[in-house]
């Protein structure tokens, strides 16, 4: 048995749902002796709130991310490395780099299916997010069952903030940090995502990057983290320990 390494680790959370969605995986990691807290998405177009978030994921030594919370853990860690020179643990689940297709990035969400969803948003906003909620857990054999233990999980949330989210999923491509980013970096896919096409995979490969680690998770919805908690602690815990 090797010594286990604790770590001070900052969870984000996803678009939509609120931090309850990963108290799971927040409890998960705890039991294992890693000091955890969790955030809500935040706008990084404020600078304001971009540079508390910075001064606060400065306090831990990995920084995990859920869907447009992977986006937010690679700002952060690269706006650390830029002021500080400081390399933190990142480690994105379910997320892509660059969530809406652009021209250097097309294995996204078409950018027509994210206007609508949009509109759809601004007209109504509790059956758009309960759509989202059915696309977060489509495509594992358990999406029923999932469904149902996040709408107990699911908080609302203030309809600014989810605009915020929305613009930030939009408009934020990463994929020069993935292909930059000088710490060890891990990108956990699920292989029947409806959210990110797992054909980023090869993507994200591409880049090519220094320390970088990709895992898949066989039979997986978008929602892994929040349904699968012991298989994505497994993963990050073998991924700390090789990098530790």
């Amino acid at each position: 048995m090797g010594h286990k390494v604790k770590q001070k680790i900052l969870l984000i959370t996803g678009w939509g749902g609120g931090v309850e969605l990963l108290k799971p995986l927040h409890d998960a990691l705890a039991q294992q002796g890693h000091q955890v807290e969790r955030i809500n998405i935040f706008n990084t177009f404020d600078d304001g709130v971009l540079e508390q978030h910075v001064e606060l994921a400065r306090k831990y030594d990995v920084i995990v991310g859920w869907s447009l919370g992977g986006e937010l853990a690679t700002l952060l860690v690269n706006l650390i490395q830029q002021q500080y020179t400081e390399q933190k643990v990142l480690i994105t689940l379910a997320s892509n780099p660059c969530f809406v297709a652009q021209e250097n990035w097309m294995t996204a969400m078409p950018v027509e299916t994210f206007i609508q969803f949009k509109q759809s948003f601004e007209q109504d906003a509790i059956t758009t997010l309960k759509r989202f909620g059915l696309l977060v857990c489509q495509g594992a054999s358990s999406a029923k069952k999932d469904f149902l233990a996040m709408q107990k999980l699911i908080q609302p949330q203030p309809i600014a903030l989810l605009k915020h989210g929305l613009q930030l999923l939009e408009q934020l491509n990463l994929v020069n940090i993935y292909k930059n980013y000088q710490g060890a970096q891990l990108h956990v896919f699920a292989e029947h995502d409806a959210l990110v096409p797992y054909q980023v995979i090869q993507n994200i490969r591409h880049l090519a990057a220094k320390n970088q680690s990709i895992v898949s998770v066989g039979g997986a919805s978008h929602g892994f983290p929040c349904f699968m908690v012991n298989e994505t602690v497994q993963i990050i815990e073998d991924f700390l320990k090789q990098t530790v």
